[in-house]
């Protein structure tokens, strides 16, 4: 049964998902746009969701095959809240780095989800602020005291809002790019330059919807800039520093794999594999050896800096590469001068 407004709809089901289609989308049929894009789905339960009236677009239910354009708005309904909103604070202990009555750093271990959704409705960084602290203000997305985030397996920084004042003044930043972010990662292969600029709009990729790709052209996306640095040549992989102008999901990953040096251990796209080397046998099983010290991609977020919203002071905050990458480092450093030393003799 179709629903007859959008009125109607709002007493009864609860937004879960809303995506505007991009500039440059070819019609799809809306049911294949969502599977591409809600992770976990089965097109069998997009389609339910059809019949029953609860996906919209531009405010009016549709049928599975309607097929998306650009700029149209897209809604999935549902008949209970999103989980990620039924919020339980639980009690895992934070590494804060400052805090005082308007915001928090956190310096956030690899392995930790920043937010409740699909597949992690517990164990979260927001589920630890939930328990730690009480009414901290809801970000645009409902999501208490998050400015912005960093992916799971990424390591490092992260400023919380404790006040909706400090919400908007910090987001306010990130928004403008006025915010310092500098990460260091490991990536395959040896750069070229000892520093570059990285541009190309970042969109969700067109066949697989676990990963984000460049479109240089800026026919699909949002604008993206990434500036890098060699911190240490290390043969078949680098240490880099980067620094981000923008914040798109999986920036630095996405791009350093568009310029053919894939994060080491990045498995969504592709750097769980030996990228650069040799083919003997005693390299691949250092390599996997590497693989086992560091499990995740190498990328940290290092130094995190922000304008304060009450004394308007700059802060910058800095944190120790985790032990992990520092011990992937290391095993590298003794193999590439090893190597060295060979083609020395």
């Amino acid at each position: 049964m179709l629903h007859n407004s959008i009125e109607e709809l709002d007493e009864e089901l609860y937004e879960h998902h809303r995506f505007e289609v991009t500039k440059g989308q070819q019609p799809l049929r809306v049911d294949k746009f969502l599977m591409n894009l809600i992770e976990n789905a089965t097109r069998s339960k997009i389609q339910k969701a059809a019949d029953n009236g609860n996906i919209l677009v531009n405010d009016v239910a549709v049928k599975s095959n309607y097929k998306v354009k650009p700029g149209d708005v897209v809604q999935m309904m549902l008949e209970h809240p999103p989980y990620e909103h039924l919020l339980k604070g639980e009690n895992i202990p934070l590494d804060i780095v400052y805090e005082d009555d308007q915001l928090i750093v956190v310096n956030k271990p690899a392995g930790m989800v920043v937010h409740p959704g699909h597949g992690n409705y517990s164990g979260t960084l927001v589920n630890a602020l939930a328990y730690h602290f009480d009414n901290l203000p809801m970000n645009s997305s409902n999501r208490p005291g998050l400015v912005h985030r960093i992916d799971k397996d990424t390591s490092g920084l992260l400023v919380v809002a404790k006040t909706e004042l400090a919400m908007d003044y910090l987001s306010k930043q990130f928004a403008e790019k006025t915010s310092e972010r500098e990460y260091v990662a490991i990536v395959w292969g040896n750069l070229e330059e000892d520093e570059g600029t990285i541009e190309g709009n970042i969109d969700r990729h067109i066949t697989n919807r676990m990963q984000m790709a460049v479109y240089p052209d800026g026919d699909r996306g949002k604008h993206a800039v990434t500036h890098y640095k060699v911190l240490e040549r290390l043969g078949y992989v680098t240490v880099i520093s980067c620094q981000l102008e923008t914040g798109r999901t999986h920036q630095i990953r996405v791009h350093m794999k568009f310029i053919g040096h894939t994060l080491f251990n990045d498995e969504r796209y592709g750097g769980n594999l030996i990228l650069k080397g040799t083919t003997f046998t005693k390299y691949k099983q250092f390599v996997d050896n590497c693989f086992k010290v560091l499990p995740r991609q190498a990328l940290h977020a290092r130094t995190l800096g922000f304008e304060h919203p009450i004394t308007k002071e700059f802060m910058r905050f800095e944190c120790e590469i985790p032990q992990d990458i520092q011990d992937c480092i290391e095993k590298w450093r003794v193999y590439s001068k090893a190597q060295q030393f060979e083609e020395e003799d």
